[in-house]
């Protein structure tokens, strides 16, 4: 099965890098590796020799291989046939993953995508998940640009709403997730964070009118939340957002969201008009690769403390990944760099970020993430995949297995849940 694969990363100016002391070094919307005397902040724990996989919360008998979704044919399951997720409810924990869809309508039809959708469906039931996030790229001409709109792989909201129905009808929480592709955003020194229309009121109206379809098309498959941005740091704030948001409100009845990075979420107020906030948590850990669960829990409440200590009912983790890989605690959300294989890295930050989100209290997790086209049930291909794939990895399904079918029972119900 062919890989659609995303460029998610961009760095940030060394400029700005400079002269911000502790603005983290990105690639887009995840940390890169840095080197000693950058001016990333660091933290350091303790080496701890022993490798901690133990899963918060009870585990779920089965080998890993008995997750759900391993038709490895493109033939799909029809609707009725699929098992129904534990219908999630205001209060409840959102477990989830984050599905990442760059569209082919030439080579795909929407037979396919159907067939696609009812397999993630399964696969993600199987996981135990009750909730899914569906991303997809829209397009910017570049930093400056005015203009936001579809392109070649962006899905037209039929096709959304094809795939909708079918996470719907497998009684999945939906969250519709458009995302700014960084392609022409001259990366490795621009990313979707850093970009400065010419024209901020032309921007807003350019972004409106691209999102109205879908805002509606999330109306009437009555997905639960739609995110209106992620991680545009250099535009929050923006009284431009009042009237979008006031606009999305008027199409969409559910949830508004707005998804910030980890690094402006730690360093203060993100200031946007929603009803809910969602993190993209990639907080960098420098700890052997040997590093103990517990290890890893004091590494994220050392950087959320940052911002707040105690329970954090109203933040979800929009999204929460790690490369399969040596190395991989410094730069959890390192895209490009295929260091050698540790299998052991991967499950035991899954079960470090499962047990701060219910130490914390917060709303849930998603993971980073599922490509759409790909088949679940088959082993990434460590030649060409991305290290952050967990598909196909049987310990790192187990971890997430174990944390979607936890004791833990949600923060309760958050202001602005509807």
């Amino acid at each position: 099965m062919k890989r659609s694969r995303l460029p998610m990363l961009a760095l940030f100016p060394l400029s700005v890098l400079a002269v911000v002391v502790g603005t983290p070094l990105f690639l887009g919307d995840h940390p890169v590796r840095w080197e000693s005397g950058s001016a990333l902040p660091e933290i350091v724990f303790g080496s701890d020799a022993d490798t901690d996989t133990d899963a918060p919360g009870p585990k779920t008998p089965g080998a890993p291989g008995d997750v759900a979704g391993g038709s490895s044919d493109q033939g799909g399951t029809p609707a009725d046939q699929v098992a129904k997720a534990k219908v999630w409810k205001p209060g409840m924990p959102q477990w989830g993953v984050q599905i990442y869809w760059e569209d082919d309508p030439k080579d795909e039809s929407d037979s396919f995508i159907e067939k696609q959708a009812h397999k993630q469906a399964k696969y993600l039931i199987g996981l135990g998940a009750n909730s899914v996030s569906l991303s997809f790229p829209f397009y910017t001409a570049g930093p400056t640009s005015n203009t936001l709109k579809d392109g070649p792989k962006t899905p037209s909201p039929q096709r959304v709403e094809r795939v909708l129905k079918v996470f719907q009808e497998a009684g999945l929480r939906v969250t519709v997730r458009p995302l700014m592709d960084e392609k022409s955003l001259k990366p490795p020194t621009g990313w979707r964070g850093s970009i400065e229309p010419a024209s901020r009121s032309a921007w807003f109206a350019s972004y409106e009118d691209f999102l109205a379809p879908y805002l509606k098309i999330a109306e009437k498959r009555k997905a639960t939340t739609f995110v209106i941005g992620t991680e545009l740091n250099s535009m929050e704030g923006d009284a431009g957002w009042t009237s979008l948001v006031a606009s999305a409100e008027k199409k969409f009845s559910g949830e508004i969201a707005y998804d910030a990075n980890w690094d402006n979420y730690v360093r203060g107020r993100i200031d946007m008009p929603v009803s809910h906030l969602g993190v993209d948590a990639y907080f960098p850990v420098k700890v052997p690769d040997n590093a103990s669960v517990d290890t890893l829990v004091d590494g994220w409440n050392t950087w959320l403390d940052k911002k707040s200590t105690g329970a954090l009912p109203k933040i979800v983790i929009a999204e929460a990944g790690i490369g399969a890989m040596d190395g991989a605690y410094h730069a959890p959300g390192d895209f490009y760099t295929k260091d050698t294989v540790n299998l052991k890295v991967q499950p035991n930050w899954y079960n470090a970020v499962c047990r701060v989100v219910e130490q914390r209290r917060m709303g849930g997790v998603y993971w980073w993430s599922i490509h759409f086209q790909d088949d679940p049930s088959t082993a990434p291909d460590d030649k060409t995949a991305s290290r952050l794939d967990f598909a196909g990895r049987p310990a790192s399904e187990k971890a997430i297995k174990a944390c979607f079918t936890s004791d833990y029972a949600g923060p309760g119900k958050a202001a602005g849940q509807r």
